[in-house]
C-alpha cells in the first residue's frame, strides 16, 4: 500500500528554497523574475561576500537619488526604473566584480567609464575594495532617471 502524503507534507517548502537561490556563472543570484522591490531585496540578501554590501549600497543610493523608482528583477538582475517610462539603470553580479548599467549612460555628464557593445549603454564596475564616489554615482543615477528609459 502506498504511503499517504499528509497535508503539511504538501505545503512544506521545497528543500532547495530553505538552502537559498542557486548562484550562476560569477556569483549572479538566481531569482524568479518579478516586480516591486520584494524580488530586488531578495537578489541583494543572496549577492555573495562584499558584493552584497555593494547591492545594499547600491539599492539605497538609487532609492535615496529617485524617491519614486520601480524596481524588478529581471533576466537575474535588478532594474530601476520609472512608471511608463522604461529602465534606466540595471546591477549584475560577475565573478570580480558588481556592473552597474546605465541604458543611456552615453548621455550622462561625465559618461561613466565603461564601454559597452551597445552605442548608448555605459557600465561602472565596481570590485572588490573598489572606494564608491556616492556623490558621482547619484549624480549619475539622478541624471540616467530623467533619460527616456530601456522598454525590456
Amino acid at each position: 500500500m502506498a504511503k499517504r502524503t499528509s497535508k503539511s507534507e504538501m505545503t512544506a517548502e521545497p528543500e532547495q528554497a530553505a538552502s537559498g537561490p542557486t548562484l550562476l556563472s560569477g556569483g549572479n543570484p538566481q531569482i524568479a523574475k518579478g516586480y516591486g522591490d520584494g524580488p530586488v531585496q531578495a537578489y541583494i540578501a543572496a549577492m555573495p561576500g562584499w558584493k552584497n554590501d555593494v547591492g545594499r549600497r547600491l539599492d539605497a543610493l538609487v532609492a535615496r537619488a529617485v524617491p519614486d523608482v520601480q524596481k524588478a528583477v529581471k533576466w537575474n538582475s535588478p532594474l530601476y526604473g520609472i512608471e511608463g517610462d522604461g529602465w534606466f539603470l540595471g546591477i549584475h553580479c560577475f565573478a570580480k566584480y558588481v556592473k552597474v548599467a546605465f541604458f543611456r549612460g552615453r548621455s550622462l555628464q561625465p559618461v561613466p567609464p565603461g564601454d559597452s557593445k551597445s552605442e548608448q549603454t555605459r557600465y561602472l564596475n565596481i570590485h572588490e575594495g573598489d572606494p564608491i564616489d556616492e556623490v558621482q554615482l547619484a549624480d549619475w543615477v539622478k541624471q540616467a532617471s530623467q533619460l527616456p528609459g530601456e522598454r525590456m
